[in-house]
């Protein structure tokens, strides 16, 4: 049987019964009617999605709502944004930004993106890299002021590059980005190091450079401070100047905590029983999962992105560029993703040819999600952001209900 992304059985990814629902307005006052059908049909037309279980015929099972789905799985809040034709089509929002508070979650409501970041981080990347500012195929250690790779058996005769940072093949290890905040905050070289106050596994090779794949957040970490070393700015600075300011990306930040005007927008993350906990943004370890955006400012990223890929905008990578970052580096198991599935560079690629797909998830502890996913020669796509812990499973629940009415191609 072939199995999509698309569809419900597609992916191995892994009561709140008055969620004080609202939809966000669009743009435009007053959708054309079938753009209001368009909408309807995918928010009643969620199938369930259980991890591990068989496949089940599509006829047979029952159509829920998003506000039913949302209510199952203890998430208050929910924000789409719909690419239909290299533009966002609609940008809709459900829910609350807190458990226990009349506070509706709005279009321009600010969520983590979680690693869905690192997709933003290796196109700023790539612009160095198009810029003659770094070479995918040079040892970092040629641009690294503030720290070095350590040298050790793994390192003789392959080097540690840009382009396995990139693609998770540079022997760092997998580690979450834990620290003790009543020792202080610790610095991005501490991360590096892996030294108090920061509690996560240095960045020290594990195997060969290059001989496996292994996901790595403080992989991600070392490439944030090549950027910074080499433009001898913050990530935050980088960014902004880079990416958000010509795109328009206005919600869009690696400045946390949020500044005062931004804080009343904050969807706060909930746990897997819709119980609302502090967010755990890392202080200074930011490329690993640390934007905090909107659907529609991912969406805009999204669709330059797609628009590159098709030679029509330049203003963060080429077309050339761009096709080396959607080229499949390494395949994926398929117990990670889901079958057919590879690495491009810094996203994760479905499919390969005519309907490809380019798509990045993220989930941040205690409970935050985040789901982009791009269709470059159909110029569709969508990106759903949660502030609950079971996000992954609603976004992928819409994202089928989004693909069917859409007509995502299958790849």
């Amino acid at each position: 049987m072939k199995i999509s992304v698309w569809r419900i059985t597609g992916l191995a990814f892994l009561g709140l019964t008055a969620l004080g629902l609202q939809a966000g307005c669009r743009a435009q006052k007053g959708p054309d009617e079938e753009l209001a059908r368009r909408i309807q049909n995918v928010e009643n037309a969620l199938v369930e999605f259980n991890p591990g279980a068989p496949p089940a015929d599509p006829a047979s099972q029952k159509a829920w709502s998003i506000q039913e789905r949302m209510a199952a799985l203890m998430i208050p809040g929910v924000s789409i944004a719909a690419i239909d034709g290299s533009k966002i089509d609609w940008a809709k929002s459900y829910g609350i930004v807190k458990a226990e508070s009349p506070a509706p979650v709005k279009t321009d409501s600010l969520f983590e993106a979680a690693s869905t970041t690192k997709f933003i981080v290796a196109a700023i990347a790539l612009r160095f890299v198009e810029e003659g500012r770094l070479d995918l195929d040079t040892d970092v250690n040629s641009y690294l002021k503030s720290w070095q790779v350590p040298e050790n058996e793994f390192t003789k005769d392959e080097k540690v590059t840009l382009r396995l940072l990139l693609t998770h093949q540079s022997g760092f290890p997998m580690t979450n980005m834990n620290y003790d905040d009543s020792d202080g905050t610790p610095t991005i070289v501490q991360v590096l190091k892996g030294e108090l106050p920061a509690q996560n596994k240095p960045a020290v090779p594990e195997f060969v450079p290059g001989s496996k794949w292994q996901y790595s957040n403080v992989g991600y970490v070392a490439v944030q401070l090549l950027l910074e070393d080499v433009a001898s700015q913050p990530l935050a600075q980088i960014a902004r100047e880079v990416v958000f300011e010509p795109l328009g990306m206005t919600s869009s930040t690696f400045v946390y905590p949020l500044s005062k005007d931004l804080q009343a927008k904050e969807a706060i993350p909930h746990d897997a029983e819709g119980k609302a906990g502090e967010p755990a943004m890392h202080p200074t370890a930011l490329a690993q999962g640390g934007l905090m955006t909107t659907p529609s400012d991912l969406a805009r990223f999204t669709i330059e992105l797609m628009q590159a890929y098709q030679g029509r905008s330049a203003k963060i990578l080429s077309q050339e560029m761009a096709k080396q970052m959607f080229q499949p580096a390494v395949a994926m198991d398929p117990q990670i993703l889901g079958p057919g599935l590879s690495d491009g560079l810094g996203v994760f690629i479905r499919g390969s040819g005519p309907g490809f797909a380019f798509l990045h998830p993220g989930d941040n502890y205690p409970g935050s999600s985040c789901w982009l996913v791009g269709v470059p020669d159909t110029g569709q796509g969508a990106v759903i952001m949660t502030n609950g812990a079971k996000g992954n499973l609603l976004a992928m629940e819409i994202m089928a209900a989004l693909a069917k009415e859409y007509g995502w191609p299958e790849g």
